[in-house]
């Protein structure tokens, strides 16, 4: 229900935005390539996403590999099917990865920040449409299976 009301909004204030012409995305456009597989060893592995948004929470599971030399990624949410992920992109010191998922027919793009901070913990962030839309909160690494 959380998942339906975030992409409503973002429908809408896509909507309004694309008709008033003043979109610009909320984060920059990345000149650089796709990520290298150095770049990218600090976040590889399970991830549970725990955000927040004006809408209320919302929690994702994002798994981040290296599949023959080439980054890659997969998010899912409660009422979201598992998204691949093939852009991903560092931005300082963030893993920056961008998808789109169809609503109705639209294609959704969105922006997932993975921002590593210097007590260890990592916040994340998801920007839907540009901006219209952005939840933030932590990333946790999930525990490997013994």
């Amino acid at each position: 229900m959380i998942r339906t009301a975030i992409v409503r909004t973002v429908v809408v204030a896509g909507l309004l935005t694309s008709l008033a012409g003043t979109a610009s995305p909320a984060v920059p456009a990345q000149a650089a390539g796709q990520v290298t597989a150095a770049q990218a060893a600090p976040f590889v592995g399970e991830w549970s996403l725990a955000l927040q948004g004006q809408n209320g929470p919302a929690n994702f599971e994002l798994t981040i590999k290296v599949d023959k030399d080439k980054v890659v990624g997969q998010i899912a949410g409660a009422e979201m099917p598992a998204q691949p992920i093939a852009s991903i992109a560092m931005v300082d010191k963030s893993l920056v990865l961008r998808y789109a998922f169809d609503y109705q027919g639209m294609s959704i793009d969105t922006v997932v920040s993975l921002t590593p901070a210097t007590d260890g913990k990592v916040s994340a962030e998801m920007d839907f449409a540009g901006g219209a839309y952005v939840a933030s909160g932590s990333a946790t690494r999930k525990e490997k299976a013994k």
